[in-house]
This record gives structure tokens, C-alpha cells and sequence, in this order.
């Protein structure tokens, strides 16, 4: 197969009816490809996208930009065109595929368990499934189908189900999120594009394989963990809900067995500790039994969110209606008290939610559905921490510091979701409800409209004020009269890193293997199934994968 890298096509819309091409037929890169190629169109038998992105560069003037991977009818031929052409843009195909990378299968005396079934314990127990281990899967929450009733009862009523709601449940956090999946983690095993492949195996649409920035959204994402939970099961493995673990039994240093809600003893030699970055009470569990493991960095700030039609125009160069996808943004920002303020899980088209998990403790975060369809873009804009801020020591001082927060933003909503303008914020007074409807927040739940100044620390607020100017100077109107904050986002990665030594396991107890964003490894949907799926491997008994991953678990940290 060859290669094309950097194939443009303009965009070109009907100005009457704002409907844009959309991504090319394959008729049309067809044609594009055998031209650059200098091939006959008959001769190219099969045509893959391989990555596709929008430029922007020249707005309003837009283009497609492809990565295609072409195959001759003739495959002999394919070396003579690729030196013919001469171009750093055509290349031989050479992306390795995914291989489950054991060479020797280890037998186990019990299966393996996985607790928690966020990203990093579904892919991990899909993976041992799919290879005969038989893992039994644990979840503190419920069913996705059950999970979707309890949060919707939290957003209508207020009601909340400590172990049922945006954090805990099948799927994990990333179910009720905008379901982004690109990382920062290198792959060079092709692990990445094995958990794309697996999502688009059980229903995530086959565009995730080959946009730069792809994402699914919470409607599907619910259809495939459910999938992934049907495959588990009907491949040996067992998978329970409700079941809490509630402490772990070791013999000299080895894992003997899991303990499920207190009473109940669940026999294993190998548990995976995937139990997502907002299980306080485990993380304490853990920290009283000595479990070696450190406070963080991680980042907090508010929801931002703007009209989309101004970042749709900002992005793009005009508004284009449906023609194109919501734009996203990525913003940083340098300040003058050192500290980076940054974009962080941008939803276009999306929806700011109450995403608490605890009694009187408040926290926002924002989610889309597939379609991006809302009217409003919402982005985390936040500040980055430091254990030095906690105001203690010990490895649970920057749980503490979040909890601080979020019981702060509380109290400041009276239980709902405290909201301001920014242009009140700038001026530190309250805001009250405006009469036009897009200048209403779009949230998931019930908000106040009050005054959220000092609910950062003071030089984070600074740090975020800063930001927001800086930010308004790349996107017109950012720091403007329609930017809604909504507080606090304080769960954008684990306070905590549980340390694993050379070969993935605890220090201390021999055959527990913290795992995905709640150790510290991981930072999001696809970086956490990744890691899910190297402990799969480890357990089984791979010998390379755990040096494979060790460079790119920093840059989670």
C-alpha cells in the first residue's frame, strides 16, 4: 500500500443553503490520488482514509486535508510510483498492527479481578477475555442503563446516588463526557488504534479511525461499554455490579484475595486496580494500609462557555450553519504569577453537568452527545496545582484540597451549580438571570446565578483572569459579555499516583496493578484503555510490555 500524506481539497459550500460538501466521496479522492500518483484511476483498487483534518489557515478559505493509503492493482508496481513521484508526501505503508504481545501464556490459579470498570478495567477485562482468562470484573455502580436513570434523577431532583452518578458506574467518568479520544501517550505498538477499532467493532462510528480529533459522544459511548460488557461475559468472563471492594487480603506480600462490600472473599492472585480518579474512599483504604503512593499536580478552574456560532466563526472565518462540525479550541497561557492556564475537555456543542459525586460537595464538567447539536461550546479553562498548594502533606492532601473546593462551590450555589458572567466576575458582583435566551448557561442540572469570585485560591484566580485576557485576544469574545462560568472543575485528573514498580504491580503487595487515570497513568478515555490493555498483557505474561510503556506514562505526570 502507498502512502499520500497532505492531500488538500477545498471546502465549497452553497451560500444559499448553507449545506458544505462534507468529507469527500472516495470517487473524488479517487481521481485526486491516481493524479498525484500519475496512475490511471483503474489502476487503484482500494482506498483507505487514514486521517483527515480540517484547515483553517487561510479562512475564510477551508480545505480537507487527507492521509490516504492507496493499493494498485498491480503491487509490484507500487515501489516504481512511490520513486517515480519523488515526495516526502508518498511513502510506503508501514503502520505496525496491533499484536497482543505475549509470548508466553501465563497460567493462573485463580482468574484475574479488575476493579473498577471505567476505560482502563473494560478494555483491560476485554482484552483477558478475549484471550481466555475468564477476569471477573467489579463495579462499585451500576449498569449503564440503571447509572443514565440515577444521573438524570440527580440532574431533575437533586437526588444523588453516592454510587451511582457521573463518576462511578459502568463506562467511568468518560461515559457522561464529550467522549474525546484523541492522547498525547506515543504508540508505538498500536495500541491506540486497537481501542479505536474495538469502539468501532461495537458500534462507535468508522470516521473515529481516521479524524484528527475524534470523538463519540455519550449517546453512543453508553451502546458500546454496554457491548463490551456483553463480549466480556459471553467470553467466560463475569461481570458484577453493586460490588464495592472494600479491602484486599495478602499473604507475605502477595495478593490472596479481593474483599467485595465487607463480608464477601473473592480468591485471586492478580487484581487491577482501575478504580477512576474520583474513589476517595478507596484512595484512604489504600493510604491506612500503606499502599506506596504521592499527591500529584493536577489542574482546577470553571467551565467557560461561549455561543458556538462565535467560535464557529472565529474557527472557520464564518458561521457555516450545519455544513461544518462544531469548531473546538485549544488555548494555553503563560502568567505572570507562573502559572500555565489552559483549555481542557472542550465540548462543542455540549452541555456544562453537574458531575458531584459526594454529599455537599459540588463539581461541573462537560459532556455532548454525538451530534454536538447544542447551542453553546463549553471548555474547563484551568490553573494548574501543586502539592506545595494543599495546605498539608501526605499522599491524600490534594484529595483534601478538592474537596475544600467543591464544598466550597456548594455552599456558594446553595446545592445547585453556581453560575456567573464573566463580565460580573471581572467586576466581582453577582450576576442575575438575563432575558435573552443565549445568554442563559446550557447545563445539565439546576444552577444559581451568584458571585463565584474567591472560589479559587486567590493567586489561581489571578492566574484564571489572566488567562481568560489572554484568551480573548486569540478568540474575540471570550472574555466578553456572553462568557458564562460555571464552577468548580475540579476533577480534571487523579490528585493521587499509586506507584507500580518495573513490572506494573504495587511495591508492596506482589500481583496489584494500579492502572488508567485514578493511579496516575493515564489522562483520558483512549490513554486509559491503552494502559488497561498493557496490564492485560503483563497478566498474561508479556515481558516487554512494561518497559514498552514506561516513557509514555510521562506524559501523564
Amino acid at each position: 500500500m502507498i502512502t499520500i500524506n497532505q492531500l488538500k481539497t477545498e471546502i465549497r459550500f452553497d451560500m444559499d443553503s448553507e449545506q458544505g460538501e462534507g468529507i469527500d466521496s472516495r470517487e473524488v479522492l479517487r481521481k485526486k490520488a491516481a493524479r498525484v500518483l500519475g496512475v490511471n484511476v483503474s489502476e487503484i483498487v482500494d482506498i483507505r482514509i487514514l486521517r483527515h483534518s480540517i484547515d483553517a489557515r487561510k479562512k475564510p478559505q477551508l480545505f480537507h486535508v487527507y492521509t490516504l493509503g492507496i493499493s494498485l492493482r498491480n503491487t509490484g508496481a507500487e515501489e516504481k510510483v512511490i520513486k517515480r513521484c519523488k515526495s516526502q508526501n508518498i511513502s510506503r505503508y508501514t503502520q505496525k498492527p496491533y499484536t497482543f504481545a505475549v509470548s508466553e501464556k501465563n497460567e493462573l490459579k485463580a482468574p484475574p479481578v479488575i476493579i473498577g470498570m471505567g476505560p482502563a478495567g473494560l478494555f483491560c477485562a476485554y482484552m483477558l477475555a478475549k484471550h481466555g482468562y475468564q477476569p471477573i470484573l467489579l463495579e462499585r455502580g451500576y449498569d449503564v442503563a440503571t447509572r443514565t436513570r440515577d444521573v438524570e434523577t440527580f440532574w431533575n431532583e437533586g437526588i444523588l446516588n453516592p454510587e451511582s452518578n457521573v463518576q462511578f458506574g459502568e463506562g467511568g467518568a468518560g461515559t457522561f463526557s464529550d467522549g474525546k479520544l484523541n492522547t498525547l501517550v506515543k504508540d508505538r505498538n498500536g495500541r491506540n488504534k486497537e481501542v479505536l477499532r474495538i469502539l468501532v467493532e461495537f458500534g462507535a462510528p468508522e470516521r473515529i479511525l481516521y479524524e484528527n480529533k475524534p470523538h463519540i459522544g455519550t449517546d453512543i459511548l453508553k451502546d458500546v461499554v454496554s457491548g463490551m460488557r456483553s463480549y466480556v461475559i459471553a467470553n467466560g468472563g463475569t461481570v458484577r455490579f453493586g460490588a464495592k471492594v472494600t479491602g484486599l487480603e495478602t499473604d507475605n506480600g502477595t495478593l490472596n484475595a479481593v474483599i467485595v462490600n465487607d463480608k464477601e472473599y473473592i480468591k485471586t492472585t492478580q487484581a487491577v486496580l482501575a478504580i477512576g480518579h474520583s474513589a476517595r474512599d478507596t484512595f484512604a483504604y489504600l493510604d491506612s494500609i500503606h499502599v506506596p503512593m504521592e499527591a500529584k499536580a493536577f489542574a482546577v478552574g470553571m467551565r467557560v462557555e461561549h455561543p458556538q456560532r462565535l467560535i464557529n466563526e472565529c474557527m472557520y472565518g464564518r458561521e457555516h450553519g450545519n455544513a461544518l462540525p462544531a469548531a473546538p479550541y485549544k488555548l494555553t497561557a503563560q502568567t505572570t504569577v507562573g502559572r500555565g492556564v489552559y483549555s481542557f475537555c472542550m465540548c462543542p456543542g455540549g452541555y456544562v453537568v453537574n458531575a458531584s459525586s459526594e454529599p455537599d460537595c459540588l463539581a461541573v464538567n462537560g459532556m455532548s452527545y454525538s451530534d454536538r447539536g447544542s447551542a453553546k461550546a463549553n471548555s474547563a479553562i484551568i490553573v494548574q496545582v501543586f502539592p506545595q498548594d494543599y495546605g498539608a502533606d501526605g499522599p491524600l492532601s490534594g484529595v483534601e484540597f478538592q474537596r475544600k473546593l467543591e464544598r466550597k462551590a456548594f455552599a456558594l450555589g446553595h446545592g445547585k451549580i453556581p453560575v456567573q458572567y464573566y463580565s460580573d466576575f471581572r467586576k466581582n458582583i453577582a450576576s442575575v438571570g438575563r432575558s435573552d435566551a443565549d445568554e442563559k448557561p446550557c447545563v445539565k442540572g439546576a444552577y444559581r446565578m451568584t458571585n463565584i469570585r474567591g472560589l479559587l485560591p486567590e493567586e489561581c484566580e489571578k492566574a484564571f483572569m489572566e488567562g481568560m485576557e489572554q484568551f480573548d485576544r486569540t478568540i474575540p469574545g471570550f472574555a466578553g459579555n456572553q462568557a458564562i462560568l460555571s464552577g468548580i472543575e475540579s476533577r480534571t485528573s487523579s490528585p493521587v499516583r499509586i506507584h507500580r514498580d518495573e513490572n506494573l504491580q504495587c511495591p508492596t503487595i506482589k500481583g496489584l496493578y494500579p492502572c488508567g487515570e485514578g493511579a496516575g497513568y493515564a489522562g483520558g478515555i483512549t490513554s486509559a484503555a491503552m494502559d488497561g490493555i498493557l496490564i492485560a498483557e503483563v497478566i498474561a505474561g508479556s515481558n516487554s510490555s512494561a518497559q514498552d510503556f514506561a516513557l509514555a506514562a510521562k506524559s501523564v505526570k
